[in-house]
């Protein structure tokens, strides 16, 4: 429900109140979009010229003609409920739709044995047990410590201060988990989702992740994914969303300077580029960009230990982008092991490749590799001699198949590094100066780096803002579950 101006009104806030929030991404266009709802007047300012911050598209002229390329291969959960409102709000769920069931076909480079890990209607976790029983990549008594290794964890409370500072892999070999049950399950689902693999992963997030993903409910871990390029939900459908809710976008607009006037109010310093400089006075104030940008921005005091931010670490991701003469791929997506190669995607229809004159009969596959601190800064030249070989190895059809094209796209601060002690340095929205508040994926949400974290920063740091400002409990975005 969105409150409208009059309700807002009634609320006590000052009819007009202006807000500037500082930053397009998901974060920022959720705060933005949700502070609008509640009648105030918003500026959004972003110093890319498009909005969807790390999660956007590009064009590409490749052999077979422009290609739209995503920058990198993103999924969402059925339980990640606040990216789906995102999607609900800016008309974009039919783009993005979640698989019926959860089912993720498993290749074993060694001997390419195909598993699958799909779940059953039945309650959890019952759910998986069938999926387990029959799992090709463990053995059985693999498979009967993995059970028993979910069900400690389920006891497990992911807000417990405590597993913040220990790492996920020593308790997985507390709980009797092989180094194989680690790659072929825990790993393959946490590298994916916490951007580190065990060794380098809070417990307190790997649980979160396995908690809410496979052991809340039967379908929260159901995947999807865009099935158009995702500029087109996350820029474009977003600003149209915005600029229909009243949001001034101001793109190509960078802040430089934050600080307070004498009347308690905020003055945002933007750089326009050829046209100078200039102010925007607001009330309410959201940053919603990564923790070192928050950081150069943040007045004095702001935060206790306000220089931890400096502390957060980052995470890369490196995608690799094939485009074959032929299709190699019959399923929309796998996952590897046994390989340098993590997850492939089947882009061909989302791209545009397969409607292009010169597209007919290709196929392009993005290998989206999270955790990529060994491979972040290769050449391209190393990347495809050491990737090509195994997409062939993995894929028998792309044997025979000649390479259209080949590039890469990399993120070298994709995420924050989810390590033991993160937990402590993770702010919340509400900062200490009146009518200032902080949201991103880095916040304290309790969730990894994903879109799911960002759209709850977003969510938490409106609702702190409405509350500073008078608004009734009923006229909050409501908590998402």
């Amino acid at each position: 429900m969105r409150p409208d101006r009059h309700d807002a009104h009634e609320a006590g806030r000052p009819d007009g109140a202006a807000a500037v929030v500082i930053g397009g991404g998901l974060a920022g266009i959720t705060a933005a979009l949700a502070l609008a709802d509640a009648g105030l007047r918003v500026t959004l300012v972003e110093g890319r010229p498009r909005l969807g911050g790390l999660v956007f598209s590009f064009r590409r002229e490749s052999a077979a003609g422009e290609l739209t390329v995503d920058n990198g291969q993103h999924v969402y959960l059925r339980c990640c409920t606040a990216y789906g409102w995102f999607l609900d709000r800016v008309g974009a769920r039919d783009l993005v739709p979640l698989q019926d069931r959860m089912d993720v076909p498993v290749l074993d480079a060694d001997g390419l044995r195909l598993g699958r890990l799909r779940r059953t209607g039945l309650p959890v976790p019952l759910h998986l047990a069938k999926s387990l029983a029959t799992y090709p990549h463990l053995s059985l008594a693999e498979r009967a410590n993995v059970g028993r290794a979910a069900l400690a964890l389920k006891k497990l409370d992911p807000e417990d201060p405590r597993l913040d500072g220990v790492d996920f892999a020593s308790w997985l070999r507390r709980h009797g988990q092989s180094p194989r049950a680690v790659e072929a399950l825990w790993d393959l689902v946490g590298v994916a989702t916490l951007n580190a693999r065990a060794g380098d992963a809070s417990l307190g997030l790997a649980a979160k992740v396995f908690k809410t993903g496979l052991l809340s409910d039967n379908g929260a871990a159901d995947i999807g994914w865009a099935r158009v390029p995702l500029g087109e939900v996350h820029d474009a459908l977003a600003r149209e969303a915005l600029e229909k809710a009243g949001v001034r976008v101001a793109l190509r607009t960078r802040a430089s300077g934050l600080d307070r006037a004498e009347d308690g109010s905020w003055r945002v310093t933007v750089d326009n580029g050829p046209h100078g400089r200039d102010q925007l006075a607001a009330g309410t104030v959201v940053l919603a960009l990564p923790q070192r940008e928050t950081h150069g921005l943040l007045p004095a005091g702001s935060l206790d230990g306000q220089d931890r931010l400096l502390d957060i670490g980052t995470a890369p991701i490196l995608n690799l982008h094939v485009v074959y003469d032929r299709p190699v791929l019959r399923k929309p997506f796998f996952a590897a092991l046994g390989s340098p190669v993590q997850w492939v995607f089947d882009r061909t229809e989302a791209s545009g490749l397969a409607a292009l004159p010169g597209g007919a009969g290709s196929q392009y596959l993005a290998v989206s590799q999270s955790a990529a601190q060994d491979d972040i800064d290769r050449p391209v030249a190393e990347l495809r001699e050491r990737y090509l070989p195994e997409l062939a190895r993995l894929l028998p059809a792309a044997r025979g198949a000649a390479v259209r094209d080949f590039f890469v796209t990399r993120e070298r601060t994709a995420t924050f590094a989810p390590a033991p002690g993160v937990g402590r340095l993770r702010p919340a929205a509400r900062t200490q100066n009146p009518g200032l508040y902080l949201a991103g994926a880095w916040t304290a949400t309790g969730w990894p780096a994903t879109m799911e974290s960002a759209v709850r920063s977003g969510l938490g740091a409106v609702r702190e803002a409405l509350t500073e400002l008078g608004f009734p409990q009923g006229q909050l975005p409501q908590e998402v579950a």
